[in-house]
């Protein structure tokens, strides 16, 4: 594999829609409640929703390519951007996702060893994350990777509150 990132862009909005929803709906649906998880895919991923995100200057979505095939994307949000700690020391990484039919291929070490180095680059002391407590594959990997939980935090999918644990990776 030849796995390479590009900051998105404004003109990117239609393509990160796509596979926001591709990519969330894949890992989600099927533990979710039908009209709460269509109601926060209509929230979360719609156009306008994602071009207000991408025109925010304390967020920064990446596109991460398998030569030129589009395998995955993550989000950074700084300051006021994220969505709990909001500490200027600090880099959440909101959503990291990879396409299904590259899982397992170790896309998701690559793109978390390079938002450690964009964090390292701005001179942040850590990383941050959300996870949710039902979501146990996506905990091991953070804690294989050296990520402790700090907290918790409530995160609606619709209706439905979930709880999402807190991740941080000191630096």
């Amino acid at each position: 594999m030849r796995l390479n990132l590009r900051l998105c862009t404004n003109l990117d909005v239609d393509v990160l829609t796509k596979i926001s929803r591709d990519t969330f709906g894949a890992a989600f649906e099927k533990d979710n409640d039908p009209n709460d998880f269509k109601d926060y895919m209509d929230f979360a991923f719609g156009k306008e929703k994602l071009l207000s995100e991408l025109k925010n200057p304390n967020s920064s979505f990446y596109f991460v390519f398998d030569a030129e095939t589009l395998v995955g994307y993550f989000k950074v949000n700084e300051k006021e951007a994220q969505t709990d700690v909001n500490d200027g020391e600090s880099l959440e990484l909101e959503r990291i996702y990879v396409v299904q039919s590259y899982q397992g291929k170790q896309i998701g070490g690559w793109m978390l060893d390079n938002i450690v180095e964009l964090a390292r680059k701005e001179a942040k002391t850590y990383i941050w994350l959300g996870v949710w407590e039902r979501n146990i594959r996506a905990i091991k990997f953070y804690q294989k990777r050296g990520f402790k939980q700090f907290g918790t935090h409530p995160y609606f999918i619709g209706n439905d509150k979930q709880t999402d644990w807190l991740l941080r990776l000191d630096l």
